[in-house]
């Protein structure tokens, strides 16, 4: 069950990053929020790097290889189209904003790795940022006004990505309140954005829109 659970938030989580991969040069648009995808770029640099240098080329190991090749993928997307969701006379500075949080998200990201082991680290800012990435599509699909960017694989994907990690370390494994509270909040919130854009994209379907 324990390898079960791992491979299904490790396929769930590629499909979502996948997804924005096609979506993204498709549509020419970035289908990750900004803040969101610098927490997901700094987290998986900083933990694949552990699993290289310790040679580590387990499940989650070659998990996390692949979710950074995708991430830098995202990235690309991000500098190349997100200029258009800024104000028009902020768009000169959108690169060094870009570049502010993502040193931003580092930061972040070390402020959890360098006072917990490893293990605690990796587990606690990755719910963390699952409950920001959560609220943040929530509130990227009410700022774009459409499902541009945006599908119901990448929404489904990404509440399986989070669930089974939340069975995983909060139940099964050992009882973890913390890991509980955030998945808990994570599912509220992408249920929320399901059928929010279960929504949008019916009334964008009534309206002719593609």
């Amino acid at each position: 069950m324990d390898l079960f659970l791992t491979l299904l938030s490790g396929i769930a989580w590629t499909v979502v990053y996948i997804e924005c991969i096609r979506k993204g040069f498709k549509e020419k648009t970035c289908c990750m929020p900004l803040f969101a995808l610098g927490l997901n770029v700094a987290w998986e640099f900083i933990y694949t790097m552990g699993y290289i240098a310790q040679r580590n080329f387990g499940a989650q190991g070659i998990i996390n290889i692949v979710w950074s090749c995708c991430d830098v993928i995202i990235l690309v997307t991000c500098f190349k189209f997100g200029a258009e969701y800024f104000p028009v006379k902020e768009k000169k500075h959108f690169i060094f904003f870009c570049i502010l949080c993502l040193f931003s998200c580092f930061a972040l990201q070390m402020a959890f790795y360098l006072p917990f082991s490893r293990h605690d680290a990796a587990q606690y800012s990755a719910f963390a940022q699952n409950v920001v990435m959560s609220v943040l599509f929530v509130f990227m699909l009410l700022r774009r006004g459409s499902t541009r960017g945006q599908s119901m694989t990448i929404a489904v994907a990404k509440w399986i990505g989070t669930l089974a990690p939340t069975i995983q370390r909060g139940i099964l494994r050992e009882f973890n309140i913390y890991v509980l509270l955030c998945g808990i909040i994570c599912t509220v919130w992408d249920i929320l954005y399901i059928l929010m854009l279960w929504k949008k994209s019916g009334t964008n379907n009534q309206d002719g829109a593609v």
